[in-house]
């Protein structure tokens, strides 16, 4: 199976965990049973969910861990393989908290992701929610949610507080070639930023160009604006040469083949000016997604960790349909 246009198409491991174990030998096993089926679909890379550790955890050895688990696919005839990464940011790692302590954790947290990434090697796109912490609601003093305009005005002093912090990364991930694409994220799963214009307005204040956007076609179909204001935005991400990212993903985050993605978006405005790779995200109802994105639909079973389900599909065909289903939908007509 050959990738649509020549480009790159790299899977999401959301399919089948949210953290590598980089330590875990035997789990290391399973993923390179995973990564060898996929890249004899035709997939080029895969995008890995880097999983946060409890405070006070060593970075480095985080850091080591990784080089560890990178050697390994190498030794099993994966070196040709890219990895790209998706961070977020927690209530612990916060870079928008008012409190300069923990915005310096914050950023020894980023950098090592930047690290990890540029270690596990290939396209290094470090992408995913790493502005404001994934999930994290405010509150009032009375336990009331803020929403509209209160959480906006909430969210302006956040946003001039990680100016610095995202400064000094961004000159450390552009010393390791490492691209940032912060995602907006709908407002259901997290506060702002939900827009790609809110990313880029962000960005528009820093004083460094490395920064970028992710684009996610779940995320255009239930949180922008509208046709109109979206080509207005991608347009300006292009103008900047800060459209780093583009993941191709139904509105139930579920399987791509016969969706609600926008593909004619994807085909007229996106593929024309983006140069990177797609990356299908899929998300199987595996823990933490389960609860989190309150999964009703039945998981995709895994080969090699669940048991074959009658009348279910498995991980490996819907990642097939998938790369079958984006050739079809972004070839050139005849």
């Amino acid at each position: 199976m050959n990738p649509p246009s020549g480009r790159d198409v790299f899977f999401s491991f959301f399919m089948f965990t949210a953290d590598l174990r980089p330590e875990d030998a035997r789990y290391g096993q399973t993923l390179i049973g995973h990564l060898k089926a996929l890249t004899e679909m035709g997939y080029r890379g895969f995008d890995v969910h880097i999983a946060t550790q409890p405070p006070g955890v060593d970075h480095k050895r985080e850091i080591d861990a990784y080089i560890g688990l990178r050697k390994a696919f190498d030794r099993a005839g994966l070196s040709g393989v890219k990895f790209t990464t998706n961070v977020g940011t927690t209530r612990t790692f916060d870079p928008t908290s008012p409190y300069e302590e923990q915005r310096r954790q914050a950023l020894s947290y980023l950098e090592s992701r930047v690290e990890i990434t540029r270690v596990l090697g290939g396209d290094s796109i470090m992408s995913g929610p790493f502005l404001y912490p994934y999930g994290v609601f405010p509150l009032t003093d009375d336990g009331e949610p803020l929403w509209s305009d209160a959480l906006q005005d909430w969210m302006e002093p956040r946003y001039r507080a990680a100016r610095a912090v995202f400064e000094e990364l961004s000159e450390y991930a552009e010393a390791r070639e490492v691209k940032l694409a912060i995602e907006p994220v709908k407002s259901w799963e997290t506060p702002p930023p939900n827009m790609v214009a809110e990313v880029l307005d962000f960005l528009d204040t820093l004083d460094h160009p490395q920064g970028g956007v992710t684009v996610d076609t779940a995320q255009l179909v239930m949180e922008s604006r509208g046709p109109s204001a979206f080509s207005a935005d991608l347009a300006r991400a292009v103008r900047q040469n800060r459209l780093h990212y583009v993941h191709i993903s139904a509105p139930d985050r579920g399987a791509v083949r016969d969706s609600w993605i926008p593909w004619q978006v994807v085909r007229d405005e996106i593929d024309p000016v983006y140069r990177g790779p797609y990356l299908v995200e899929v998300f199987n109802a595996i823990p933490p997604f389960v609860s989190s994105m309150r999964m009703a639909r039945r998981r995709f079973w895994r080969p090699g960790e669940d048991d074959p389900v009658p009348g279910v599909d498995s991980a490996y065909q819907v990642a097939a349909a998938a790369l079958e289903e984006l050739r079809e939908r972004t070839a050139s007509p005849a």
